[in-house]
């Protein structure tokens, strides 16, 4: 019977992807450990620490399938860890090679390294999902470059920007992402092998040649020094997905915001039934962005658990080790949820640009204000060409004039400018600053054909 959200028949699919699953299933997991095992007797054979034939016997034998998956999971209870259960399992289903099996490694050893081969195969979804998201903003951007809409600071109109520009804001953060997780995987896809404590004693001088045939073997990077107790790669990549799902977070949030019956600026896809209510016919919930926000505090709490994992006591800890077995694959499941919730909104989102003008000349012109302000400026002084164009703000708002009357009404700025130049001014559309030129500066930088 499912419990989670992870593992329910109703939600698992809008709290992770079955792609991700897949990677951390426990079928999955108990590939990854025998992975590490038969890499570790084919290095160990290599180095002439174990014979050859024992090696291929154990290489050819050892398969998920062959195991007692029910004996291994009641013992996995008694012992606490499931590697015990797992090479008494596979010592005899090796035979005579069976007592090289795990042979000069313990058991944190097989279960990091395999955990460092389910995120390696996780990060490349991420990756690719990253790219994906990179690919549909920059079409956004370049799309929309030029549609004006109504800046907002503090939830009030503040200046004009175009939802171009919006977009190449959300951009700029994957490119970031995209740098970010390069230089993450060098860092994090290393291999643990150490032995008991972490010296390799019992490997004699063969330790060091074993340990980094072992990762030749994976694909890995040779660690520095034993990290059984030095957890800062994995905590790093939580804290990475954190940073991922905080800004599909903030996109989301925004995209909510515009979906509003009051903005009605953007709207996600339409599927026939997607966002509906049980009472209310009319209504067209924000779904996917829902769970974008829910999937970026779940994320941020697995990150601060790793941080809070990293304190360990001595050469093994006493605790906070389990705790990541709950932390990443949960984390990595929410991430790919939250990126594939992103791609199908963002790849169908119904932009109103419209409805972004008729927004933005919702406060007849006092959007503007500044413009004027700087209009006025050279002739006035900054300081009273402000006092001026607050004192027309305020006579608008109390009178439901636009700006412009007000201004013409005042007399001190069409003594300076003409109602032509007036008019301009109090244009939002002719005060768009450098926006469409910060899209273009974005899309070039992240490799997008400039408009």
């Amino acid at each position: 019977m499912s419990s989670t959200v992870f593992d329910s028949a109703l939600f698992r699919d809008m709290f992770g992807t079955a792609e991700m699953r897949g990677v951390f299933s426990d079928k999955a997991l108990i590939e990854r450990y025998i992975e590490v095992e038969v890499a570790l007797a084919r290095a160990e054979a290599r180095c002439g620490v174990i014979p050859t034939d024992a090696a291929e016997q154990i290489a050819t034998l050892s398969q998920y399938e062959a195991l007692d998956l029910a004996l291994m999971q009641h013992e996995t209870e008694i012992v606490g860890y499931p590697i015990l259960p797992l090479v008494e399992q596979l010592s005899k289903i090796c035979g005579e090679a069976g007592r090289y099996v795990h042979w000069g490694a313990t058991t944190q050893d097989i279960m990091d390294t395999a955990v460092v081969l389910q995120v390696r195969a996780a990060l490349a979804i991420v990756e690719r999902d990253i790219q994906t998201v990179r690919g549909l903003l920059a079409g956004l951007a370049e799309r929309y470059r030029d549609t004006p809409m109504a800046g907002r600071t503090h939830l009030q109109h503040a200046l004009p920007i175009t939802f171009g520009y919006k977009c190449a804001v959300w951009l700029s953060m994957f490119d970031r992402h995209a740098e970010r997780l390069v230089e993450l995987r060098p860092r994090v896809e290393i291999g643990q092998f150490a032995g008991a404590a972490g010296t390799l004693a019992s490997l004699g001088d063969k330790g060091l040649e074993v340990q980094e045939a072992l990762m030749s073997e994976l694909g890995l990077g040779v660690p520095q020094a034993t990290w059984h107790v030095a957890r800062d790669g994995l905590a790093e990549t939580l804290n990475f997905l954190g940073l991922v799902t905080g800004s599909l977070g903030k996109i989301a949030l925004d995209i909510m915001m515009m979906m509003t019956s009051e903005l009605g600026e953007v709207y996600e896809p339409f599927v026939k039934g997607r966002g509906a209510s049980s009472t209310m016919p009319q209504k067209r919930n924000p779904i996917s962005c829902e769970l974008m926000y829910a999937a970026a505090k779940g994320v941020r709490q697995h990150a601060g658990l790793m941080l809070d994992a990293m304190i360990q006591d001595f050469e093994r800890s006493t605790g906070p080790w389990q705790a990541e077995w709950i932390a990443i694959p949960e984390a990595f499941a929410l991430s790919a949820a939250s990126l594939g919730q992103a791609t199908f909104m963002l790849a169908g989102l119904e932009v109103r640009p419209e409805r972004m003008r008729k927004n933005l000349d919702m406060t007849q012109g006092l959007i503007v204000a500044e413009a004027v302000m700087m209009g006025l400026a050279p002739a006035l002084g900054r300081q009273v060409a402000h006092d001026v164009v607050y004192a027309a703000c305020r006579m608008a708002n109390d009178q439901g004039t636009s700006l412009l009357d007000a201004l013409l009404a005042q007399g001190e700025a069409t003594a300076q400018l003409d109602l032509a130049e007036l008019q301009r001014l109090t244009d939002p559309a002719n005060y768009l600053g450098l926006a469409p030129q910060m899209v273009d500066i974005a899309l070039a930088r992240q490799g997008a054909v400039k408009r």
